[in-house]
C-alpha cells in the first residue's frame, strides 16, 4: 500500500492550478441519466472516485468517453451517453465503496420509473442516513420500499407527479437527488430550506443548460417546473473550493505565497474570512486567489455550519493549521459526530489538542516533528500531509487512497510550489 513521505520545513511558493470540484463532478455526471443525449463535462477532475462513478454508470447503460484537456483548460473532458438504461440497481459492492452513489436514485427514478439502490449506511466521519433523500422524494410522488438493505422506489404511471417538500434540516445530498428527480416530473416542485452550496448552483445550472426549468437558483427555496424531457449539454465542473483552501492552509502553515490559479473567492468565502482573521494575507483576482503568510498565525473561534457558512471539509486542514497558531483556538463540529479521528495522529506529530463532545481546543505549539501517522478520512489524511509540510523532520502518511478520492496530482502540485514530498510503495 502506498504511503506519502515528507520532509518538511520548506517554504511554498509558486502558481498551484486548482482542479475541478470532486463534490460537483459526482453530481453532475448522474445527470447524464436523465437524457438520451450526450453530456460532455470539461475540467473533471482525475480522481478514484470520479472513476468510480463513471463505473457504475456504465453498469447502468452508460457508455463513456475521458479525453484529455483543451490547451489553456484543466482537467479532463467526460462524454457521458446513456441511450437506453440497461439497469436500475446501484449494487451493495459499489455503494459501500462510494456514498455518492446513491445520487443516481433520483434520476434513475425520473427516467425509468423505478430504481433500486443500496442502502449505505454510516460511514468513518459519523453516521449520514438517507431519510431525508426517502422523504423529500416521496413528496414529490415516488412509492418507496426498503427490504435486504435496498431501497426501492417506484413513480406510479412511469412518471413523477411533482409536490412540495420542506427540510427540517440542510442537507445537499438529499436537494441534488430531489432536484434530479423532479426537473421531469409531470408537475411542478417546490424545494424549501434546499442546500445553497455552491456544488448545488453548479448542478442547477448543469439542469438548466440540459433545458431543465429551475427558479430560485443559489437561494433556500428551490421552484421547478418539471419538463418532459432534457437534452444534452456541454458544460464545466466548477473548481474545487475545497481544494483551494486545503491549499490556501498550506501556504499558511509553511509561511509561503501561493498563487491558487483557477480558484473561486465567491465560492469559499468563509474560508478566506477564516484565514484573514488568523493574520494570512488573501488578495482575490478575476480567474484566482493569492494567498501569503509572513507573520505569526492568530489563533480563531470557529464553528462548522452549511454554506455559506464555514465548511466542515475544511475543519480538518485548519485544525493542522492552527495548531501553530499564536495562542488558543477553539473548534466546534456541528455537521458530523465524529470528525476528529485527526486529532491522536495530530497530537503523535506534537500538536496540543483537546477535545471535549464536538468541541476542540487547539493550543498553539513553537513546532510539530514529523511521524508516521495513518489517515482516517479524505479531508483528515490533507490535514496530516499541512502538518507534514511544516514539520521538522520526516513524516510518513499511510493509507493515501482516501487522498486519491479528493486531490488529483497533489504531490506533483505540492513539489512544484517547492514541497519535498514523494509517493512510495511498501515494496
Amino acid at each position: 500500500m502506498d504511503r506519502i513521505l515528507i520532509r518538511g520545513g520548506n517554504r511554498l511558493s509558486g502558481r498551484l492550478p486548482i482542479s475541478g470540484a470532486k463534490n460537483a463532478a459526482l453530481t453532475l455526471m448522474p445527470c447524464a441519466l436523465l437524457t438520451d443525449e450526450p453530456l460532455v463535462l470539461r475540467n473533471l477532475p482525475r480522481l478514484a472516485d470520479v472513476d468510480g462513478f463513471g463505473h457504475l454508470l456504465n453498469q447502468l447503460g452508460a457508455s463513456t468517453r475521458v479525453e484529455g484537456a483543451r490547451p489553456g483548460e484543466f482537467g479532463r473532458v467526460m462524454t457521458i451517453r446513456v441511450g437506453a438504461l440497461t439497469s436500475t440497481e446501484a449494487p451493495y459492492d459499489i455503494v459501500r465503496k462510494m456514498r455518492a452513489s446513491i445520487l443516481v436514485l433520483g434520476p434513475v427514478l425520473a427516467r425509468a420509473g423505478e430504481a433500486r439502490v443500496s442502502l449505505p449506511g454510516g460511514c468513518a466521519i459519523g453516521n449520514r442516513p438517507i431519510d431525508l433523500h426517502l422523504k423529500a422524494l416521496e413528496a414529490i410522488g415516488a412509492e418507496l420500499e426498503m427490504s435486504a438493505g435496498y431501497v426501492t422506489a417506484r413513480a406510479p404511471g412511469g412518471r413523477l407527479a411533482g409536490g412540495r417538500y420542506s427540510f427540517p434540516v440542510v442537507s445537499v445530498g438529499a436537494t441534488e437527488n430531489v432536484l434530479m428527480a423532479a426537473v421531469t416530473a409531470r408537475g411542478s416542485s417546490r424545494i424549501e430550506n434546499a442546500a445553497r452550496e455552491p456544488e448545488i448552483v453548479d448542478l442547477c445550472r448543469c439542469l438548466v443548460a440540459m433545458g431543465a426549468s429551475i427558479d430560485g437558483i443559489g437561494t433556500e427555496t428551490l421552484e421547478i417546473e418539471g419538463r418532459e424531457r432534457l437534452h444534452g449539454a456541454t458544460y464545466a465542473v466548477m473548481p474545487d473550493r475545497i481544494e483551494a483552501g486545503s491549499y490556501a492552509c498550506a501556504a499558511a502553515i509553511t509561511g509561503g505565497s501561493l498563487d491558487l490559479a483557477g480558484a473561486s473567492a465567491d465560492d469559499m468565502a468563509a474560508t478566506l474570512v477564516a484565514l484573514r482573521e488568523a493574520g494570512v494575507t488573501v488578495e482575490a483576482y478575476k480567474g484566482g486567489v493569492k494567498v501569503s503568510a509572513d507573520g505569526p498565525l492568530r489563533p480563531l473561534t470557529l464553528s462548522t455550519a452549511p454554506f455559506p457558512g464555514f465548511a466542515t471539509d475544511m475543519q480538518a486542514q485548519f485544525m493542522a493549521m492552527l495548531a501553530l497558531a499564536d495562542g488558543a483556538s477553539v473548534l466546534t463540529e456541528t455537521i458530523f459526530e465524529n470528525r476528529y479521528m485527526h486529532v491522536p495522529e495530530l497530537a503523535r506529530m506534537g500538536a496540543d489538542i483537546h477535545v471535549s463532545g464536538r468541541t476542540a481546543v487547539v493550543r498553539g505549539v513553537a513546532g510539530l516533528t514529523g511521524a508516521p501517522v495513518m489517515a482516517t478520512d479524505l479531508r483528515a489524511s490533507m490535514s496530516l500531509i499541512l502538518a507534514g509540510l511544516a514539520a521538522t523532520g520526516e513524516t510518513q502518511v499511510s493509507r493515501v487512497y482516501h487522498l486519491d478520492r479528493g486531490y488529483e496530482r497533489l504531490e506533483e502540485k505540492l513539489s512544484a510550489v517547492g514541497a519535498d514530498i514523494e509517493r512510495v510503495g511498501d515494496g
